[in-house]
């Protein structure tokens, strides 16, 4: 698989890079968006990844424009402020498992390899895979799948892996794959493999990847400076449904009554630059089949100059 940088040309028209500029890349991964944006402005980029292996790429790409900070890209604020960075002008996120990740066998992301079941992606740290299937209560991997997998048969699979895991360990991907497999149809030719959703919904779990979400939205009104670029690709409803909420409560375009006083009225700290997510082109999806389900929602930051550049 080559990893290709998902809607790069709709990523460099959102944040619009300018010299002097400063970008945050919150899910460096393979460098892609962080090179295109440093070729684009004689600006500075600077690279989030939790995983340990980002810093290698990233000091391969030998930039000195590139300042890389190894952790979650929900602890933006921090970060940046450990760094001394008070106030950038574009925040990106990629959102979801990188190319990367799931090429890595030993990283156990993906069930097309037999695999120790890990999942995290920062593997130094954290419950893997393996550890939450073993520990969670029946209900609650049940409710578990069903929220972040919208796996309608979760509490089937969930009850196959209690009763697998009483006889021995579920330590592997295809173990696993296997348990869920056999509760739910045989796919027609064309469907997802019904291990995916199971799969997705764990890897959700293990990595914090909705809170992940939801700290780096908030904080970005904080890192951002006023006309400031924020742009999420996401690739499930989950994501995407999170950023579109944030996004038109930001821009008072969601949970506001049209009876409420002009006074209560929450400020519009955002504005929408499409008011529909943006999709992949068909050229992109025909040479890319993980651009398909990519939507990207790009706002501009309307709030006060509290700072500078870095």
């Amino acid at each position: 698989m080559s990893h290709y940088p998902v809607m790069l040309p709709e990523i460099l028209d959102a944040l619009s890079p300018v010299d002097d500029g400063v970008y945050v890349d919150g899910t460096f991964g393979a460098g892609g968006y962080a090179k295109a944006i440093l070729d684009a402005a004689d600006c500075t980029v600077v690279a989030i990844d939790r995983d340990p292996d980002a810093k290698l790429r990233a000091d391969a790409l030998g930039e000195d424009r590139l300042i890389f900070l190894r952790g979650c890209f929900g602890d933006v604020e921090q970060l940046l402020a450990d760094a001394d960075i008070k106030k950038i002008d574009g925040f990106v996120l990629d959102l979801g498992v990188s190319s990367f990740q799931l090429d890595q066998a030993e990283r156990g992301f993906s069930f097309r390899f037999d695999a120790p079941l890990d999942m995290r992606m920062d593997p130094q740290n954290g419950q893997s895979a393996a550890d939450l299937i073993a520990t969670t209560e029946e209900k609650d991997l049940a409710d578990l799948i069903y929220k972040y997998g919208e796996e309608r048969k979760s509490r089937r699979i969930a009850h196959k892996i209690a009763e697998t895991r009483r006889d021995h360990p579920i330590e592997t991907t295809f173990q696993l794959a296997d348990i869920v497999r056999s509760c739910l149809p045989k796919p027609r030719h064309g469907d997802i493999d019904p291990a995916t959703r199971t799969f997705q919904a764990i890897r959700i779990a293990v990595n914090d990847e909705l809170g992940e979400l939801e700290r780096a939205l908030n904080a970005a009104e904080n890192i951002l400076k006023p006309e400031g670029r924020m742009a999420v690709v996401s690739f499930h409803s989950l994501e995407d449904g999170l950023v579109k909420r944030f996004f038109r409560k930001k821009s008072g375009g969601e949970g506001v009554s049209r009876y409420q006083p002009q006074a209560e009225l929450p400020p519009e700290t955002f504005t929408l630059i499409s008011r529909k997510a943006i999709k992949p082109s068909k050229s992109e999806v025909e040479e890319n089949a993980r651009s398909r389900s990519a939507r990207l929602r790009v706002a501009s930051y309307n709030g006060d100059d509290n700072g500078g550049r870095a």
